[in-house]
C-alpha cells in the first residue's frame, strides 16, 4: 500500500467481562475512525490483520472487540499487543496539530537557533503530551505546548523550545 502508512493507535490492555473485549490504551486522536466497528487493523509484533467488532467508551476507558476474539481466554492472549492501522500517507492532522510520526526525528533547537538534539518519541499522558527529547545523549522530557515549544515547522524538520530554565539543560549545565 504505497500510499498509506502504519502507525501505532494504541496498545491492548487487559480483558474486560467474559466475551474477549480488550481495554486499549489510546495512542490516536481519532478514535472513533481507527477503531470504528468494520475498520482494519494491525494487532501485535507480525501484524496480524483484524477487524473491529465493535467499541465503546466504559468509564472513560475504550473496551474493543475483534472479529473472532469472543472470550476472555482469547482475549488475554493479546494482552500488551500494540494495535497499528493503515492511514493515508497525505492525511492533514489539521491546523496547529501534528502525528507523532512527523515530530519523531525532527531536529531539536534552543531559543538561539541552535541545533542541540532531536525528537526520539512522544509520551501521550492523560494531562499533556510530552516530547522525548534526546539532547547531549541523555533524554528530556518537555511538555509539547505552544509557551513551551512556540515553533515547529516540520518541512523544514526541526522544532523549537522557549528559553525556560531546566527544558533543555539542567540548570548547573
Amino acid at each position: 500500500m504505497a500510499d498509506t502508512e502504519r502507525v501505532l493507535v494504541g496498545t491492548l490492555g487487559k480483558p474486560h467481562g467474559l466475551k474477549g473485549e480488550l481495554t486499549v490504551f489510546v495512542r490516536t486522536d481519532s478514535p472513533e475512525l481507527r477503531f470504528a466497528p468494520g475498520a482494519s487493523i494491525e494487532v501485535g509484533p507480525g501484524g496480524k490483520p483484524m477487524t473491529v467488532a465493535s467499541a465503546r467508551w466504559h468509564s472513560g476507558v475504550l473496551l474493543l472487540g475483534l472479529v473472532g476474539v469472543s472470550d476472555r481466554t482469547a482475549a488475554e492472549t493479546l494482552r500488551g499487543a500494540e494495535v497499528w492501522a493503515r492511514v493515508p500517507a497525505d492525511e492533514d492532522p489539521g491546523e496547529g496539530e501534528f502525528f507523532d510520526r512527523q515530530l519523531i526525528g525532527l531536529g531539536v533547537r534552543d531559543a538561539s537557533g541552535k541545533t542541540v538534539g532531536t525528537v526520539k518519541s512522544m509520551l501521550h499522558n492523560p494531562g499533556q503530551d510530552l516530547l522525548v527529547l534526546t539532547i547531549g545523549g541523555a533524554e528530556r522530557l518537555v511538555p509539547f505546548v505552544e509557551a513551551l515549544v512556540p515553533v515547529v515547522d516540520v518541512a523544514a524538520g526541526f522544532l523549537q523550545v522557549a528559553d525556560v530554565g531546566g527544558l533543555l539543560y539542567d540548570e548547573d549545565d
